[in-house]
């Protein structure tokens, strides 16, 4: 197989199962791809757009403006580019790498942690925004990333720094820093309406926040926000994060008559496409959760259900429904896969080593000796981030007996590098990391377990 997005898929394809896992996640990775996604959803036909199964008529319109922020940003602003092009009158997204557009500027900034680079990029869009009227249209790309990426004032920035190195060692959920962030910024939590109004809004949203929580993406810039300071002040004080200036979100329901918000993908499109696949592999399917806001331990505990895996009525119940009804349900599939998605938590101290999430799983994998044990010889797991860049410069990691065979011959301490939070140079030295550069995309992290005899 020649891999699209999986750069080093042939060094790490060393076993037939390690061959059909990484195929899965390509098709994951395949199904959430940026520009597809744009092209697919949003046709333009005689001066009329059509996005998803609304229609827009552009003669009502005397400007046509595009603004962005996150990961997504900037590959859709290019998509837009190949739809409207010289309709497009103005605008700007910001993104951590840069396309090539003509008529809409391309802005970086920083994340996790905000910059000023992201308070110039904010004040931009500010800009572009800020005097449009009622023959303006606005569509507002908004995609994972965005909270960090999109930030003005000033003030903002050096209070994201706080919020977000804080969060980090308390271990709390995306929904509780994005509640506290809607309520530090002028475009969060609807602010972005408030200040574009009263031009008419298409919100193109590509979600990384796991479940259909999509006023949270981005911190929901183009949603009516349903929290309050007292909220956001809850949260600071029960995790006792300091001190914050806090600004209410706009709560009239006029800033949002003309906003039209539409959800173009989320991490179910890609565990769909991977479970579409594995099942053309004969191998039964289970989705655990698309909404995996567990702790590292239990989240694998939830993927592997040690307990249930090899019960008759639990593999009768994998996707397609084949075994049902029969004598040995596993007659019916050449092997078994799990999927999920979701942002486990965890929490790391300031002087934590380098690796995200997905490279932590994958070394507690190893710790809790899961892939060692007699049930999951003939298994494999792999858990990366759909953005390609698991706070690192690599996705996420692949283990299996391999694996581990390999960290016991480099004499590697699992536990001290489990420790250290420093599950990337332990991969590294493995050869197991999952390398697929930036994709374009975000829709959380994805996760796989894979069983099948060789």
């Amino acid at each position: 197989m020649i891999s699209k997005w999986i750069k080093n898929f042939d060094n790490l394809v060393t076993t037939e199962n390690r061959r059909l896992i990484l195929e899965i996640a390509e098709a994951g990775l395949e199904a959430i791809n940026t520009k597809d996604v744009v092209a697919s959803s949003i046709k333009l036909e005689n001066n009329i757009l059509f996005v998803k199964d609304q229609k827009f008529d552009l003669n009502k319109f005397k400007k046509i403006k595009v603004v962005g922020f996150g990961k997504a940003s900037c590959e859709a602003a290019s998509a837009l580019e190949a739809i409207f092009g010289s309709k497009i009158n103005e605008g700007a997204v910001v993104d951590l790498n840069k396309t090539t557009c003509i008529y809409i500027e391309m802005l970086t900034g920083t994340h996790p942690r905000p910059s000023e680079m992201n308070v110039v990029a904010g004040e931009r869009i500010y800009e572009i925004i800020k005097d449009s009227n009622e023959y303006d249209l606005i569509i507002v790309l908004v995609s994972g990333g965005g909270s960090a990426l999109l930030c003005y004032p000033e003030s903002e920035f050096r209070q994201g720094i706080k919020l977000y190195d804080s969060f980090l060692k308390s271990g709390k959920t995306i929904t509780e820093i994005n509640t506290v962030r809607k309520h530090l910024s002028l475009f969060k939590g609807g602010g972005l309406a408030k200040i574009a109004f009263p031009a008419t809004i298409i919100g193109l949203v590509f979600s990384d926040i796991p479940g259909d929580a999509f006023e949270n993406v981005a911190s929901g810039p183009t949603y009516k926000d349903k929290t309050t300071i007292a909220d956001a002040n809850k949260i600071i004080t029960e995790n006792n994060l300091g001190e914050f200036d806090l600004i209410e979100t706009p709560k009239e329901d006029k800033y949002f008559e003309k906003v039209h918000n539409f959800a173009l993908i989320s991490n179910k499109t890609a565990v769909e496409a991977m479970a579409k696949k594995a099942q053309a592999f004969n191998l039964g399917v289970k989705i655990i959760s698309t909404i995996l806001y567990d702790e590292v331990d239990n989240a694998l505990e939830k993927i592997f259900l040690i307990k249930n895996r090899d019960s008759k009525e639990f593999l009768s119940g994998l996707a397609g429904g084949r075994t049902q009804g029969t004598e040995d349900p596993r007659k019916s599939f050449a092997g078994s896969v799990f999927l999920a998605a979701g942002e486990p938590r965890i929490a790391v101290p300031k002087n934590g080593g380098k690796g995200g999430r997905n490279l932590h799983m994958g070394l507690s994998v190893i710790k809790r000796k899961l892939i060692d044990k007699e049930d999951f010889q003939n298994s494999v797991f792999i858990s990366f981030a759909s953005d390609g860049m698991d706070n690192s410069d690599v996705a996420g990691a692949i283990v299996d007996k391999n694996t581990i065979e390999k960290a016991e011959k480099l004499s590697l301490d699992v536990d001290d590098y489990l420790n250290r939070f420093d599950s990337y140079n332990f991969f590294k030295k493995t050869g197991d990391t999952i390398i697929t550069g930036f994709t374009g995309a975000n829709v959380s992290d994805l996760m796989i377990l894979l069983t099948k005899n060789d």
